[in-house]
C-alpha cells in the first residue's frame, strides 16, 4: 500500500485523552527542464503564489539529474511519499516529458509547461558537454545512451486526457507546439500566440495551474 504524506495533529476527547488525527496533505511537485533547476524562475514564481494564498500544501522542486534514470528514480521516490489522489505533476520542458511519463504511469493529474515529449530528438544537439543555468553550474557530458533511456520511457497514447493541463505558446522556436495540441487533444489546453521557449506568459497561468491541481483559487 502506497503511503500518504500526513499532517500530524492532537486533539482531546471527552475522556481528556489525546488522540493524534491524520490529515492527507496535497502535494505539488514541479519538475524543472533540461539543464535547470528548482530556482528556475517558474519554479520559484509557483511557490511564491502558494505562500501568497497560505496554502498548506506541499511544494517540491527537486534538483533532477541529467542522467534520465535517475530523473525517474528521484521523481518515483517523491511519489511513493503520497496518495496519487493528492498528488499534481508540473513540468517544464524536458520536465514535461518526465510529468506525463509519471502521471500516466501513475493516473495523477499533471501540468505540461511547452513540454517536450519527443525529448530524444529535440536534445540530440545537447549531445557532449554541458553546463547547468543554476547553482554552482555543474558540468556534465549528455550522451546518446541518455537519448536511448528518455526514448525507452516514451508514452505514445494518453490514456487519461482529462489529468492533464497543456500551456504552451505558439512562438516557442524549440518545440513544435502543434504536436502537443495534438497529442493532447481531449485534455484541457491554453495556447498563446507568440511567447517563447520559456513560456513568458507563465504568472498569468498560475491560477489555471492550481485550479488543475485542485486549489480554490478565485
Amino acid at each position: 500500500m502506497v503511503a500518504a504524506v500526513f499532517k500530524q495533529k492532537c486533539l482531546k476527547t471527552a475522556a481528556n485523552r489525546r488522540v493524534l488525527i491524520l490529515i492527507s496533505m496535497k502535494i505539488l511537485i514541479y519538475l524543472h527542464g533540461f539543464r535547470s533547476s528548482s530556482q528556475s524562475h517558474k519554479a520559484l514564481a509557483l511557490g511564491a503564489a502558494l505562500r501568497a494564498l497560505s496554502s498548506d500544501w506541499e511544494y517540491i522542486t527537486p534538483d533532477l539529474s541529467f542522467d534520465p534514470d535517475i530523473a525517474f528514480a528521484q521523481i518515483d521516490a517523491l511519489m511513493l511519499r503520497c496518495q496519487k489522489s493528492d498528488l499534481t505533476l508540473v513540468g517544464s520542458s524536458l520536465g514535461g516529458y518526465y510529468a506525463q511519463v509519471c502521471a500516466e504511469a501513475a493516473g495523477c493529474r499533471a501540468v505540461l509547461l511547452n513540454p517536450s515529449l519527443a525529448p530524444w530528438d529535440s536534445l540530440l544537439e545537447q549531445v557532449g558537454p554541458q553546463t547547468a543555468f543554476y547553482g554552482d553550474r555543474e558540468s556534465f557530458t549528455f550522451t546518446n545512451e541518455h537519448l536511448a533511456a528518455l526514448h525507452k520511457r516514451n508514452v505514445p497514447v494518453v490514456t487519461a486526457p482529462e489529468n492533464f493541463l497543456v500551456v504552451v505558446e505558439m512562438g516557442d522556436e524549440l518545440l513544435d507546439h502543434r504536436a502537443t495540441l495534438t497529442k493532447f487533444a481531449d485534455s484541457p489546453q491554453i495556447a498563446v500566440a507568440g511567447g517563447n521557449h520559456d513560456l513568458a506568459s507563465f504568472p498569468s497561468h498560475i491560477g489555471a495551474i492550481l485550479r488543475h491541481a485542485g486549489l480554490s483559487v478565485t
